[in-house]
């Protein structure tokens, strides 16, 4: 019976995993997404959609030493993905995210991370309007 219910609570929750189909890890695919230079920049995040052969709202996430150290740097990252999870149904189009942390976003409080992945999303015309149009 603990089976039968387990099964219904995992079919009841959404995907809010990143799975390796969902991530890019390849240098040369963050390189290219650089050299479209699109960036929409935020305070707390840089979003850079590219696009492309095989583009499909994969995430890679960077943050750099200006964002501090090893543990900070992990814990900034930690925080993109989450929010990525959380907004992932939002975005529409054949397009790769590259978001880059800024030192900001350790700091900020976690409603404001969410809506500033949206507000670069619509930003960057990824995310549909409120009224359904993009």
């Amino acid at each position: 019976m603990a089976d039968g219910a387990e099964k219904a609570k995992r079919e009841r929750t959404p995907d809010l995993g990143l799975s390796r189909a969902q991530r890019i890890s390849s240098g040369a695919l963050f390189q290219d997404a650089y050299a479209q230079g699109r960036a929409t920049r935020g305070r707390l995040m840089v979003l850079y959609p590219r696009s492309g052969p095989g583009a499909a709202l994969r995430l890679g996430v960077v943050a750099s030493r200006k964002v501090g150290g090893a543990v900070a740097r992990a814990r900034a990252k930690r925080r993109l993905r989450a929010a990525w999870r959380l907004n992932r149904e939002h975005f529409r189009g054949a397009a790769d995210l590259i978001l880059v942390a800024r030192r900001d976003l350790l700091f900020a409080p976690w409603p404001e991370v969410v809506d500033e992945m949206r507000r670069l999303g619509r930003r960057a015309g990824l995310v549909a309007r409120e009224g359904g149009e993009r």
